[in-house]
C-alpha cells in the first residue's frame, strides 16, 4: 500500500522577514505626533486671527504697516499654509493649498479692512466689493470643503473607483464653492433668500448628477 502523506503533518515554512531593531521601531503616536503639532499651531493661529477680526483689534483706520495689521497679515498666512498644505499633501490634488490660501487670506482681510457695500451689486463704487468677496468665498470654501466631500465619497458610493474619484471630489467641492459665491450674488441682487438659495442648491445637484452619470471617473492614489 503506497504511504499516503496528510498534508498537515508537513512542516509550513513561512517567509523569512527582516527584523527590525526595537531602536528603530516608531510607536503610532510618536508618527502622529508632527500633524498633531501642526493641527494644533493651525487651530491656534485661525482662533487667534478670528479673534481680533471680531474684538475690532484690526480696522480700516489703522496704517497699512501697523503692528496689528502686520500681525493679522502673519497669522492668515500662518493659519492658511498650516491647514491647507498638509491637506494638499494627503489629498495630492494640486493648486488646493494655493486656492485655500488665497481664499482664507482674501476673505479675513476684506471682512477686516474693506468698508462692507451699501448699495446693491450693480451699484459701481460696490460692485468690485462684492466680487472679490464672491471670489474669496469660491476658494476658501472649495478647498474647505472638499476633505469632508471625500470622505463622504467613500462611505456613500459602492464603487472603489468612484469612492477615490479626485475629480469628483474636487468638482463637488467646487460646486459647493459656487453655491457659496453665488448666495453673494444674490445678497447683492437683494433676492437672498432660502427659496432662492434651495433653487440654486438643486441645479447644483441636478448638474452633479448628469456629471456622475456621464464622466469617468479618476482613482484617487491614496
Amino acid at each position: 500500500m503506497p504511504l499516503v502523506l496528510c498534508p498537515t503533518s508537513l512542516p509550513m515554512s513561512t517567509p523569512a522577514q527582516p527584523d527590525i531593531p526595537a531602536s528603530e521601531q516608531v510607536p503610532l503616536e510618536t508618527a502622529r505626533r508632527p500633524a498633531l503639532l501642526l493641527a494644533a499651531a493651525a487651530g491656534v493661529a485661525w482662533a487667534v486671527a478670528i479673534g481680533m477680526l471680531a474684538t475690532g483689534f484690526v480696522e480700516p483706520a489703522q496704517p497699512l504697516l501697523a503692528p496689528p495689521r502686520v500681525l493679522f497679515a502673519i497669522l492668515t498666512l500662518g493659519a492658511g499654509l498650516l491647514t491647507f498644505v498638509p491637506l494638499q499633501v494627503q489629498l495630492r490634488v494640486p493648486g488646493l493649498a494655493f486656492e485655500g490660501l488665497a481664499g482664507s487670506f482674501l476673505l479675513l482681510h476684506v471682512l477686516a479692512f474693506v468698508p462692507p457695500p451699501t448699495g446693491w451689486l450693480l451699484w459701481l463704487p460696490d460692485t468690485p466689493v462684492y466680487v472679490v468677496l464672491a471670489a474669496a468665498l469660491f476658494w476658501s470654501v472649495s478647498a474647505i470643503a472638499i476633505w469632508p466631500i471625500h470622505v463622504a465619497g467613500t462611505r456613500i458610493f459602492r464603487q472603489r473607483a468612484r469612492q477615490y474619484d479626485l475629480r469628483r471630489a474636487r468638482r463637488q467641492a467646487h460646486e459647493v464653492g459656487v453655491l457659496a459665491a453665488l448666495c453673494v450674488g444674490l445678497a447683492g441682487l437683494r433676492v437672498l433668500t432660502p427659496v432662492g438659495v434651495g433653487l440654486l442648491a438643486l441645479i447644483l445637484v441636478v448638474a452633479e448628477l448628469l456629471f456622475l452619470s456621464f464622466v469617468e471617473t479618476e482613482t484617487s492614489p491614496l
